[in-house]
């Protein structure tokens, strides 16, 4: 199991608008850890190491221990982070206190991989990537960095499915009730073949057909509900 990053803190003393304010003069972030049936912990941590943190795009996908005053470790995942609406510093972060054993839903980043090896892309194919994350079920102590989506054998129109994807031991999607679409590899308009682009404009037709019909429906009914 890989070892948590930690992170220094303080516990608070005072609580308060005005008690923020002076801890974040000092250089500091006010901030809290609850959770696991145990009272809230307020707490400031170092705004500097914390920034570096922010700054690697997973902080809030990743699990850390959280040491207070020298004291015992105790694994934490960032959960919610207030910035400041004009110069979009951090102003106060929650922390949710976690079991190892714990199960917890997180989204995760996709990464995709092997584009040199998609027939597909090699014809002019691109790579349209439906969901960037996917929200996953994960063990508190195996939350995985990303998700690799392999296009290696991929043709154009095929789709990668959660079905396809092999998640870690013990790692399950929290939608569980289809087998929804993570990524395509579409056929740009220009490639398309004349039976395609006569279907599309077949599809138009129609649609606007029906706009007709209905514009029309609505208008009859208004001329009843005048009469």
């Amino acid at each position: 199991m890989a070892t948590n990053t930690v992170i220094k803190a303080e516990l608070r003393t005072k609580a308060g608008k005005g008690s923020s304010r002076a801890i974040r003069r000092e250089g500091r972030l006010p901030a809290v850890v609850y959770g696991a049936k145990k009272d809230v912990q307020p707490i400031s941590v170092d705004l500097v190491d914390i920034q570096k943190l922010l700054n690697t795009g997973a902080f809030l996908s990743t699990t850390y221990d959280i040491e207070v005053d020298g004291g015992k470790k105790q694994m934490v995942l960032p959960r919610d982070v207030q910035f400041h609406p004009v110069t979009d510093w951090p102003l106060h972060i929650d922390f949710l206190r976690l079991a190892e054993d714990e199960v917890i839903a997180i989204m995760v980043p996709i990464h995709i991989i092997n584009e040199e090896e998609c027939p597909g892309i090699r014809q002019g194919g691109i790579v349209n990537i439906v969901r960037h994350e996917i929200e996953l079920a994960c063990p508190a102590n195996a939350i995985p960095e990303g998700i690799d989506i392999d296009l290696t054998g991929l043709e154009l129109g095929d789709s990668v499915h959660i079905s396809a994807i092999d998640l870690p031991e013990g790692v399950t999607s929290v939608i569980d009730d289809r087998d929804f679409t993570i990524a395509t590899i579409a056929t740009p308009s220009g490639l398309k073949s004349e039976e395609e682009e006569a279907e599309d404009a077949e599809g138009v037709e129609g649609e606007e057909g029906e706009a007709e019909e209905h514009s029309v429906e609505v208008e009859a009914t208004s001329q009843k509900s005048e009469e």
